[in-house]
């Protein structure tokens, strides 16, 4: 944001980025080179550098092999590519050691074209289907398909484009639009008459001179592919987030191979829709294995026009703990389907209970699950690793921040929790600016620290003044030490003193 003081009354602020700021918003990728390592520092991840490495494998798998899909050649014969889907990944460790954030890392990684879904064990318990269907549908959410289709587009490009508004012909009166576009490439150039749709689309997407633009010749789509390396001399006036390109070579009409992605739930809400017109709660078996039947059957391994394949995403499930012995023997059986995404899930737990049994086991997961997963583990952040983490934090919530700040805040992290000490940056920016200064300093950090309280001194408050709170649950010492006090009362006293 860019302020300008235009007197000493009138301030023009000039909004030049929104941006939503989250808990990993700062998080890029995994931060790892072309072997595998980790950088210290890259990509906004800090420290867990063997779970990032372990999880980097599990990305390379992902993206450049063991899948299982059918391609078909020019020459109409079908060739099967078997590769492995099915992997389940365990993320384990205490709190506040990474573990979503290594997911969400993950996710970046793998780019927009392998289908992530991300989900909490607790959303399985829902009122308006099964927990199996829950399961069911965000399986399918996460595998995706690929279609393969050559079109026709002209790429090339804008070199003007000029559009004029002229009275309609036959004197029926009104006005309508018309114009001309200029597109080139290296070795030519070509002017096109515009209609009136043609011109909406190309205001629609601002397309302007020195864009390098496809037109799809049978929708009449318009892409804009970016700016033109001859107009970098912009740069200033466009922004960092411009992305230049080299301008076409060749003809400006080419044929392409085009790749769409859907994923599977898609096609079948899709039939549902269109039969029902209502998409909601459980979607009953045999429409899904009809789907299945026609759809991969026939359109993907039948389709010598628009060869198709699947791609196995991530399933992501955090707090997976919280899954009772149903959900468990469903992923259990649902990781040896041959479609089977990679399914990633996180658990904060120690040996704990399975829910709804009286059973324990490492993690609150049953054995026999346990024994297909490839467990990853995190470990408690160092002191330079929190600051350093704090710093990114700073760096991403636009806040200046002192360097004897930021190690007070890094070893209020240490002490309390890393969550309270990133959640203290905001308010103490808030503190500062309301001091009116630029740079959060150390009465800044001191005075949210006594505003906000962390979970050791609430828990220490609460063992201080638990008797004036309401509702609750002593522990045996409690009790027995309550049992005295009421046999030491009046009323007791007396009762047992009446003859």
């Amino acid at each position: 944001m860019t302020t300008i003081n235009l007197n000493n009354d009138i301030t023009v602020r000039e909004l030049t980025r929104l941006e939503r700021i989250g808990a990993h918003s700062h998080i890029r990728g995994l931060g790892l080179n072309d072997g595998l390592e980790a950088r210290s520092g890259s990509q906004g991840m800090v420290g867990q550098e063997a779970a990032r490495r372990a999880v980097g494998v599990v990305a390379k798998m992902i993206g450049e092999g063991k899948v299982r899909f059918c391609l078909f050649t020019s020459s109409s014969e079908r060739v099967t590519i078997l590769r492995i889907g099915g992997r389940a990944i365990l993320l384990a460790g205490k709190p506040g050691t990474g573990k979503t954030a290594i997911a969400m890392a993950l996710s970046r990684q793998l780019g927009e074209s392998t289908p992530f879904t991300s989900m909490s064990a607790s959303e399985v318990f829902s009122l308006e289907m099964s927990k199996t269907e829950a399961l069911t549908q965000s399986l399918r959410k996460s595998i995706g398909v690929q279609i393969l289709e050559e079109t026709e587009v002209m790429e090339g490009e804008v070199v003007e484009v000029q559009i004029d508004t002229v009275a309609k012909k036959g004197g029926s009166g009104g006005m309508e639009k018309t114009g001309r576009l200029t597109l080139c490439t290296t070795d030519m150039e070509t002017v096109y008459d515009l209609g009136s749709k043609m011109i909406d689309m190309l205001s629609k997407e601002k397309i302007t001179a020195g864009d390098v633009i496809t037109i799809d010749k049978a929708s009449g789509k318009i892409t804009k592919l970016g700016r033109s390396f001859s107009r970098s001399r912009d740069y200033d006036a466009m922004g960092s987030s411009t992305r230049f390109v080299q301008c076409p070579e060749g003809e400006l009409m080419k044929r392409k191979e085009v790749v769409s992605s859907q994923v599977v739930s898609n096609s079948v809400l899709t039939i549902i829709f269109i039969h029902s017109g209502v998409v909601k709660g459980e979607i009953k078996g045999e429409i899904r294995e009809q789907i299945d039947a026609k759809d991969f059957t026939h359109n993907i391994c039948n389709n010598t026009h628009q060869p198709r394949r699947i791609i196995p995403g991530v399933l992501f499930i955090d707090e997976v703990h919280m899954l009772d012995m149903e959900c468990f023997s469903f992923l259990n059986r649902a990781l040896e389907s041959d479609m089977a995404p990679v399914l990633v899930i996180a658990t904060n737990r120690g040996i704990a209970k399975i829910r709804g049994t009286e059973y324990k086991s490492p993690h609150g997961i049953p054995l026999d699950l346990l024994d297909r997963l490839m467990i990853i583990s995190t470990e408690p952040y160092t002191h330079d690793e929190v600051r350093k983490i704090l710093s990114v934090r700073c760096e991403e919530e636009d806040v200046e921040m002192a360097d004897d700040a930021l190690e007070l805040l890094a070893r209020i992290g240490m002490e309390t929790s890393l969550r309270y000490s990133i959640h203290m940056i905001i308010t103490s920016s808030l503190a500062a600016e309301k001091r009116k200064s630029a740079q959060v300093e150390i009465e800044d950090i001191k005075r949210v620290y006594k505003l906000f309280v962390d979970v050791k001194r609430s828990t220490q408050y609460l063992m201080e003044y638990n008797k004036e709170f309401m509702f609750n649950e002593l522990d045996e010492e409690g009790e027995d030490y309550d049992m005295d006090e009421k046999d030491n009362s009046p009323g007791k006293e007396s009762m047992e003193t009446s003859p």
